[in-house]
């Protein structure tokens, strides 16, 4: 069996730690920016249907009492 020796260990386990750091960092600011595209049609949508309920006042109403 073919062996690297402990320079090779070293680079390849430095390799894999900056790699699982990048991917951490990827998923921490994809979960910043993809978030809000999601989170605000949601209340949009919420709202609408409130609305269509009966439960919230007409867009019209609010924007008058401003």
């Amino acid at each position: 069996m073919e062996t690297h020796g402990p320079l090779g260990t070293l680079w390849v386990s430095f390799g894999l730690i900056a790699f699982y750091i990048a991917l951490i960092w990827l998923n921490t600011l994809l979960g910043f920016f993809l978030t809000p595209l999601f989170e605000i049609p949601a209340t949009w949508l919420m709202d609408w249907v409130k609305r269509r309920r009966g439960q919230l006042p007409p867009r019209d109403a609010v924007s008058d009492e401003a």
